[in-house]
């Protein structure tokens, strides 16, 4: 019984980093400051990534550095259309 609640209470911890899921994109540093990061990459172009106080930064972030940024996407607002009648 020990080891099934174990197991239950290490699947319930894991459960919000498999929710919290999310992308990453490597790219050559374009542009940084302390609020935004540009990374332009050969075969996608140039992507901006907004940052704060709570970014991790592992190692220093410079013009022509080489780094992987790990992001997610959520939604700020979501916004419902009324629907168009059809003739």
């Amino acid at each position: 019984m020990k080891t099934v609640a174990t197991l239950l209470f290490a699947t319930l911890l894991a459960a919000p980093a498999a929710f919290a899921a999310g992308y990453q994109k490597t790219g050559t540093v374009k542009d940084a400051t302390d609020k935004s990061i540009v990374i332009t990459t050969e075969k996608d172009g140039d992507w901006e990534f907004k940052r704060d106080a709570g970014t991790k930064v592992e190692g220093e972030v410079k013009k022509g550095a080489k780094v992987t940024v790990h992001y997610t996407m959520s939604a700020s607002k979501v916004e419902v259309k009324a629907e168009t009648k059809k003739k």
